[in-house]
């Protein structure tokens, strides 16, 4: 008994010791970004993993961002981007994932292997598509294409996660529901919707990160300077000979505030989404 106990706790040990080794070299260059956001240029240079000091304290980088970044402007195309692409992406994905959990038709189970097939295929590989079908429909430079094509990339996350989760949802509940009358849209959204918060809030964490960190598609599709997100305004303190390092660490810092206010928010509810099982 007492080996049993003494093998568990080295194994439980060794565990937490790779946990933690991953979680520092997760969370180190966010530290270093974020130490260095509030440095002298000197001090960035010369000890750059050194935290601030009284001496090396300087917040030059977080004026000039708000002073002639157009900080405000890009922080609301991010945000304004990202919310709406989220709701997008729950709404359509809680609803696909509806479908394929409670109705069985011919092509049900292709279906989900498509939408699976989403998430090993990166859609970057179909840019030049997407460009050519924005060039189109005259939606480039416009916050609109990017929301499209978030929810098209957050969607087949969404659906696998969705529709695991609904599938431990009682069907005596639905039947129910039809045995008094109700149709399919009430069942959904009064009934199955309100069960499903723990994983939407798994999704949401999933796909808002993405999103927010995005430079790619925002760079393709939205360059204008009424469109930009933050993640792509930052790039305008990178110069081709010479760099505002201060500006570029402070907004990368202010970027990552509203990541960080998700997870403190909705933390308890990202936890007990995996662990009910809404990720197998």
């Amino acid at each position: 008994m007492s080996a049993a106990r003494d093998n568990f706790s080295g194994n439980h040990f060794v565990a937490h010791a790779i946990l933690a080794f991953f979680s520092v070299l997760a969370l180190a260059p966010i530290a270093i970004i974020v130490m260095n956001a509030f440095k002298s240029r000197d001090a960035i240079f010369g000890a750059p993993l050194e935290p601030p000091t009284t001496g090396t304290f300087d917040l030059i980088g977080f004026r000039t961002v708000f002073a002639n970044g157009n900080f405000d402007a890009y922080f609301m195309n991010s945000f304004s981007v990202t919310l709406v692409a989220l709701g997008g992406t729950i709404l359509f994905g809680s609803m696909a994932a509806f479908a394929l959990s409670e109705y069985k038709f011919k092509l049900n189970s292709l279906t989900a292997l498509f939408f699976t097939m989403g998430i090993m295929v990166p859609i970057r590989l179909g840019t030049p598509g997407i460009l050519e079908l924005m060039v189109a429909s005259g939606l480039v430079n416009t916050r609109t294409a990017l929301v499209l094509v978030y929810i098209a990339q957050g969607l087949p996350m969404a659906i696998f996660i969705l529709a695991e989760y609904m599938r431990t949802v009682s069907d005596d509940l639905k039947n129910a529901g039809r045995v008094d009358g109700l149709s399919e849209y009430v069942i959904f959204f009064w009934l199955v919707l309100p069960l499903l918060r723990p994983a939407m809030v798994s999704v949401a964490v999933f796909t808002m990160i993405p999103m927010w960190n995005d430079l790619w598609f925002p760079l393709i599709l939205a360059p204008g300077e009424d469109t930009k997100t933050l993640t792509l305004g930052a790039q305008a303190f990178i110069g081709q000979d010479v760099t505002d390092w201060n500006s570029v660490l402070a907004a990368l810092t202010l970027s990552i505030l509203p990541v960080l206010a998700l997870y403190l928010v909705f933390s308890k509810g990202l936890i007990r989404g995996i662990t009910s099982g809404a990720i197998k």
